[in-house]
């Protein structure tokens, strides 16, 4: 589960990790009456207003239509509610969004850290989470922030520093001043980095993060280290033991047809071709997904019912599927090991009856337990769906629905 900048900095805070401070606001009026607080109890010259979506590139993007960014500077309360009114409610376009962008319904303002000092300031990049393959949290770590990862990856391998954690253990303290020595820092800056680390490693396996990023990491002119942005995900099947954070979840960021899937407890990705799969398993659906390749079709989506497959989850399976329009044959793959066939069968016949006539040619291919049962129950339901037992024979089926289309 994504969640917004202001929410994932309200719970930093929570574990003494130091950010920077900000308002979160619906409307311009209060955008600038936000300004006038942070003004007054920070001494803030300055404050930026940034657009709350589960996207990153804010910065460089644009609301549809015009030329404002995602993440602008307003120099007094006027200039923040003008900059408010521009995003809110706009389509905001970033690298990360595509063409579709995101409606922004929500701005941060928050202070300016920029302030001068006796020190020069200094961005940081920093993000915490699994390296799967060693099966131990990573720290990675660079002294360019505020650009993409992926841009310094490229361009200056070099400059990305990686500390690993057991999972089971904590970060230990001589991990936290290497991390800050290889940042460059010393003096106060050091310290305070060293404990800005461990809090933040505390708040990353304590809030159960999936994954956790600074950029920038920010050293401010009076060796303050603080977090600019930050980007948290938690893992879905560790939101039971957070209630506080689930109540967090903004399903207007979500696809809707993935927020409703989840209702049903369906696990669904929609992707963007012509033929949509109906799977028990995620295992045979990735299976069917490069069958659907092979075949001249494209996948629609990513959908397993799991292994408990009856006539209302294939129902909703099918109404969700069929919400989009390029969808050309929809292939239900199923195999029979804990569920019978039959019975898989006899669901998609109900869930065919109760939505009517549906125009979109159905492949229903099933093997395993009760197959041939299965086959036969399909084949004399006088409904307009297709039955095959072998992966070949269903193949055949949806390249023909295709083609046909």
């Amino acid at each position: 589960m994504n969640l917004h900048e202001y929410q994932a900095k309200e719970l930093l805070k929570k574990y003494n990790v130091p950010v920077q401070e900000g308002i979160a606001c619906n409307t311009p009026g209060e955008a600038e009456e936000a300004y006038r607080q942070i003004h007054t109890q920070y001494s803030s010259k300055f404050a930026v207003v940034k657009a709350q979506i589960h996207a990153g590139g804010r910065g460089k993007g644009k609301i549809r239509g015009t030329e404002q960014r995602g993440v602008a500077v307003g120099k007094n309360a006027e200039a923040v509610k003008e900059i408010a009114q521009n995003i809110l409610g706009g389509t905001l376009v970033t690298i990360q969004t595509g063409e579709a962008g995101k409606v922004v319904n929500k701005v941060l303002v928050a202070q300016d850290v920029y302030y001068e000092g006796p020190n020069p300031i200094k961005e940081f990049y920093l993000s915490i989470l699994l390296d799967r393959a060693k099966g131990q949290n990573v720290i990675m770590y660079s002294t360019e922030g505020g650009m993409d990862i992926e841009e310094v990856a490229h361009n200056t391998p070099e400059k990305i520093f990686k500390e690993w954690v057991h999972p089971g253990g904590l970060l230990q303290g001589f991990q936290a001043r290497k991390i800050a020595f290889n940042l460059g820092l010393s003096g106060e800056a050091f310290k305070n980095c060293v404990k800005f680390v461990t809090n933040l490693y505390n708040a990353y396996v304590g809030l159960d993060c999936a994954m956790l990023e600074i950029n920038p990491l920010f050293k401010t002119s009076d060796e303050k280290i603080i977090a600019v942005d930050c980007k948290m995900n938690i893992d879905d099947n560790a939101l039971t033991r957070h209630a506080d954070v689930a109540s967090l979840r903004d399903i207007s960021e979500e696809d809707p047809t993935e927020v409703e899937a989840g209702k049903y407890n369906l696990n669904f990705v929609k992707l963007d071709g012509n033929v949509g799969c109906m799977v028990n398993g995620a295992g045979l659906a990735m299976a069917t997904m490069d069958m659907i390749k092979l075949s001249g079709g494209e996948p629609a989506n990513f959908l397993d019912v799991g292994g408990s497959a009856n006539a209302q989850t294939v129902e909703a399976g099918f109404r969700i599927i069929l919400k989009d329009p390029k969808v050309k044959a929809i292939l239900i793959n199923i195999f029979g090991g804990i569920v019978r066939c039959d019975r898989v069968a006899q669901g998609v016949i109900d869930a065919y009856k109760n939505m009517g006539n549906i125009e979109v040619p159905i492949i229903v291919r099933l093997q395993g337990t009760n197959a041939a049962e299965a086959k036969q129950l399909i084949d004399e339901s006088g409904l307009k769906v297709q039955s095959a037992i072998m992966l070949s024979e269903a193949a055949d089926l949806v390249n023909k629905a295709v083609t046909a289309a």
